[in-house]
């Protein structure tokens, strides 16, 4: 992985994705500046993975170029299983945010990849000043586990 510069034009890209992300729709587009200033933007080679399941949740994930391939491991014996694919414009990782809890998948490129990433802190500062936005957040959560206990 390589930390990036954020162009003036990676972060309009960043603004515009974040847009169509629920949970960013119901915030003021001075709440969304606010936080995506805070933003990384680092580059993955193919096969590097992003995170591993059953490690720290510490941080929020925008695709903003490549394609990510999301496994699960049932048990310490058993083989992953892809769960998901994901592409420009997904996101991912938000799960862990709101209790730290270990991350549920492991996350690896299946080809470079270019990744916005926001820390888990800034997300916080988010939940204290707008409780639209936690409320949107623990929805999408509730629902991405409510799928993943369904596969």
């Amino acid at each position: 992985m390589k930390k990036m510069t954020i162009s003036d034009g990676d972060f309009s890209e960043f603004l515009r994705i974040a847009r169509k992300i629920n949970f960013f729709s119901q915030m003021t587009l001075g709440w969304v500046e606010k936080i995506l200033a805070f933003g990384m933007l680092y580059e993955y080679k193919k096969g590097e993975q992003v995170f591993r399941q059953g490690g720290p949740g510490d941080s929020f994930y925008i695709i903003h170029s490549g394609k990510l391939a999301v496994t699960v491991k049932s048990g310490f014996f058993s083989f992953p299983k892809k769960v998901a694919v994901l592409g420009p414009g997904d996101f991912f990782g938000e799960m862990a945010l709101i209790d730290r809890a270990p991350r549920t998948a492991t996350v690896t490129c299946e080809e470079p990849s270019k990744l916005f990433i926001l820390l888990a802190d800034h997300f916080d500062e988010a939940f204290k000043g707008n409780p639209a936005f936690a409320d949107e957040v623990r929805r999408t959560i509730s629902e991405r586990k409510f799928g993943l206990n369904q596969q």
